[in-house]
């Protein structure tokens, strides 16, 4: 997958550039990445039972009165 979808991306928008290449994997790359964070955050059993707007918030809160 972390191969095919950026060539299959470049292939799609009729890309020639190598560096263009690049830039798409490392674009999904970072995407992926930043997905699997916020997945992982949003399994924390803190969250359980709020939906993560709230749990923002509620830290905030919380961090601006320490």
């Amino acid at each position: 997958m972390g191969i095919a979808v950026p060539v299959t991306v470049f292939l799609l928008l009729r890309l020639t550039s190598l560096a263009q290449l690049f830039t798409i994997a490392a674009t999904t790359f970072l995407a992926w990445g930043i997905a699997d964070l916020l997945s992982t955050i949003l399994e924390k059993p803190r969250l359980k039972d709020r939906s993560p707007g709230a749990a923002l918030k509620e830290d905030w809160e919380r961090r601006t009165k320490e």
